[in-house]
Parts: structure tokens; C-alpha cells; sequence
């Protein structure tokens, strides 16, 4: 039986890290969504109509409310991992292009960055492409590249909140380092990596219950200083030290009830973080675009006869 597990812990460690796993980046765009005024709303959902996807993410979201296609699309960065649509750059020639994105790559290193002991990068683009993102966003016209910038900045910002995803050089994000988990019958010998991205729920959690949660979070947790993008690498730089459990005399690290409710509560504390920042910025970028469409508006429209 130990062999079938360790087989199944091989498969999920040769996998890429995903970060939070679909509930936490869900979780993060429903609190990011509710710092957003309407206007804002309405252009982030006409700038998602615009993606290929589009369609998937509706039906995904089973309700077709803006709120959770919006939920779905942040989860998209992730999904298309296994997509034959999409490449990976640095292993495969590029697909065909796709009507509405610049680029079909997965840009797999988008998705963490590896610091030395003294804060400098070692490996991967995650705080450099939120920043590159987030300068698409604020300047081009380019409707193709709004679309596709905008659910790859919404998923990165919930990455960079995941200790695991600003990690240390060596043991791939905690995806070569094995755990045992005795609160996991299902699987309880894992990579420490993937029980991170599990802390926030279920994978398929979406409508009511997502709302119940989110809203329960955000009771419990206030809103963090928005910060940049240094700042939000800095702290999970700085929560690196407490993502791993003890050995407590296993072989390997083992997850007790004090390290399953201390991650656990970090792993709330930081998708609140995640989803209020968002929030702040995406109002910051949308909203500094929807008032110059608005001026825009106003000088074209033709001078009342007289």
C-alpha cells in the first residue's frame, strides 16, 4: 500500500505546482470583486467577454453571474497546463494562435519565483509579471491584450500569496519534499507543496458556498496595507520558515494538529490578502480606465444645435 503512495506522491511532485488550488484562487477573485465599484465590474466582465474562453468559464460558473465567471477566469492560468490548445515555450513549438490572446504559451515560470537567503531571484518571473501585467493593463488600447492579461494578472496575485510560491531554490516550491498527513485518509502521504494548495477547500467549491466562505474569511480576517508587489514577496518570503512541518520523529515531516491549524490560518490570512489587494488594483487600473473612456465620451459627442 506504502508503495502505491509513494508512487501517487511521485506523480503529484513530477506535476507543476499550481499554487492555490481552483477554491483558493476563486476565493481570492470573489473578495477581489467585492472592493470593485459597478463601473469597474462592468468593464472587467466586458474585457473577459472578449477572451476564447469565455463560453467555458460561463458554463463553468453555472450561474453566469459576473461575480462567478469572473471566479472562474482567475483559475484559467492553471487550467490550461493540460490544454492541447496551449505550449510549453521552453520544451514545445508554439500552437496556433487563438482570436483574443497575444500568445498561447503557459508560461509555467510566471507561476513562482525562488529567492536566495538574501531576497534575490534565483529562478521563475511571478512578482516581475505581475508588475509587466499590471503596466499592459494601465496603458495599451489592444482589446486582445486586456483579455489576456487580465485572468493571468487576477491568478498571479493569489500565487504570490502562497509561502510555497516564493520559495526556496532546491526543493521545487515544497513539491520535493514529502509529507505525511494522518488528517488525509484519502492521501495521506503527499508533497508538502500540494497540501498547501488544498488549505483553502475542494477544488469544485463555487456559487453559494463560495460566497459563504469568502464572506466568513473576510469576517475574520481585516483588511491588510495594500502594499506592492516587493511587500506581498517579502511576507511569504517571510512565512517560508513556518510552511514546513516538523519530523517529530518520522521519517519524514509530519502534519500535527498545531501545524494543521497554524497553516490553515495562514492560508486564510493570505487569500484575504490576496483578494482585498486585487481588488485595490484592479479598481486602480479599470477605474482610471473606465473615467478616461468616459472623458473620451464626452469630447466626441457632438455640440447641441443652436
Amino acid at each position: 500500500m506504502r508503495q502505491i503512495l509513494l508512487a501517487l506522491l511521485f506523480f503529484a511532485v513530477a506535476a507543476p505546482a499550481c499554487a492555490w488550488n481552483a477554491a483558493g484562487h476563486r476565493l481570492t477573485a470573489v473578495i477581489a470583486w467585492q472592493q470593485l465599484s459597478p463601473p469597474t465590474q462592468a468593464a472587467i466582465a466586458a474585457a473577459l467577454s472578449r477572451h476564447p474562453d469565455y463560453a467555458r468559464w460561463a458554463e463553468r460558473s453555472r450561474s453566469g453571474k459576473d461575480v462567478d465567471i469572473f471566479a472562474e477566469a482567475s483559475t484559467w492560468p492553471d487550467n490550461i497546463r493540460n490544454d492541447p490548445r496551449f505550449y510549453d515555450e521552453h520544451r514545445e513549438p508554439p500552437t496556433p494562435a487563438l482570436p483574443g490572446l497575444t500568445d498561447t504559451a503557459r508560461h509555467k515560470r510566471w507561476h513562482y519565483v525562488d529567492l536566495d537567503t538574501a531576497g534575490k531571484t534565483i529562478a521563475g518571473e511571478l512578482d516581475s509579471q505581475i508588475e509587466r501585467l499590471s503596466r499592459i493593463l494601465r496603458s495599451t488600447r489592444k482589446k486582445a491584450e486586456i483579455s489576456n492579461a487580465l485572468p493571468w494578472l487576477t491568478h498571479l496575485v493569489a500565487d504570490i500569496h502562497q509561502p510555497l510560491h516564493v520559495g526556496r531554490h532546491g526543493d521545487e516550491g515544497g513539491n520535493a519534499v514529502e509529507i505525511e498527513n494522518p488528517f488525509n485518509k484519502r492521501l495521506p502521504f503527499t508533497s508538502l507543496h500540494v497540501y498547501w494548495d488544498d488549505l483553502p477547500g475542494p477544488p469544485w467549491l463555487r456559487g453559494k458556498r463560495l460566497q459563504q466562505n469568502a464572506a466568513r474569511l473576510q469576517a475574520n480576517h481585516p483588511a491588510p496595507k495594500q502594499g506592492d508587489v516587493a511587500l506581498w514577496r517579502r511576507e511569504s518570503h517571510r512565512l517560508l520558515a513556518e510552511a514546513y512541518p516538523e519530523t517529530s520523529g518520522s521519517p519524514q515531516p509530519i502534519v500535527t494538529e498545531d501545524f494543521r491549524q497554524h497553516s490553515r490560518a495562514i492560508a486564510e490570512r493570505r487569500i484575504v490578502a490576496a483578494g482585498y489587494r486585487l481588488g485595490k488594483l484592479l479598481e486602480d487600473i479599470f477605474g482610471q480606465r473606465v473615467r478616461q473612456n468616459t472623458l473620451k465620451s464626452r469630447h466626441e459627442r457632438p455640440a447641441p444645435d443652436r
